[in-house]
């Protein structure tokens, strides 16, 4: 099938999601100016950059976390493992703004080394960012969207050592959750290595 994204699609959901999938998901964590925290999953989220190390992650309309962060400049993105989809899945509730979903998650806040943000205690990893930009993506007309894209500079990373292997992170052990379309969502449980090749012609 074809279809004109304007024109609609004709099929029981939106296709788009599922079909750019698996996405990572950005548990991002923040803090407010006057010291609340909030914390909820982001399944628009990547690295995009090495050095510096710069993520991203993008919010459908202003919420706590973009506000937060635009107060703050700061916050930490937490690694969703299998054992704690739940608790992500909880932590995306639409509550009022300055209720804690750590507490409605049942999740323990823990303090970062070098940012005021707090962290996701029982996550295998964590990463401590400071805000680059904060920017509304535009359409094609040249029109900001609805959209709000925060990309920050990684300047801290934690690692629970249980979730490396000769060194190395063991995704079979991190096993970190991926958003998939509708209400789908997948886990990793086995990888494979590819080695890009060299020319030699």
């Amino acid at each position: 099938m074809f279809y004109r994204y304007e024109d609609g699609h004709g099929l029981p959901h939106d296709p788009l999601k599922a079909i750019v999938a698996p996405r990572p998901i950005g548990w991002i964590s923040s803090r407010s100016g006057n010291g609340r925290i909030n914390l909820a999953p982001y399944s628009f989220f990547n690295m995009i950059s090495t050095k510096p190390c710069l993520i991203m992650f993008s919010s459908e309309g202003r919420k706590d976390s973009v506000s937060f962060i635009e107060e703050t400049g700061e916050f930490a993105t937490n690694l969703v493992s299998a054992n704690l989809s739940v608790a992500m899945n909880k932590s995306s509730v639409d509550a009022p703004r300055g209720v804690s979903e750590f507490d409605y998650a049942g999740l323990r806040a823990a303090d970062c080394n070098l940012i005021s943000a707090p962290r996701v205690a029982e996550a295998y990893a964590s990463f401590e960012c400071v805000v680059t930009d904060i920017q509304h993506p535009k359409d094609r007309n040249g029109n900001p969207v609805q959209a709000i894209m925060v990309t920050g500079e990684v300047i801290g990373v934690h690692i629970n050592e249980a979730i490396l292997t000769d060194g190395l992170v063991d995704m079979t052990k991190a096993q970190p959750v991926s958003r998939l379309g509708y209400m789908d969502f997948a886990s990793v449980s086995e990888t494979f290595q590819m080695f890009r090749p060299k020319w030699e012609g």
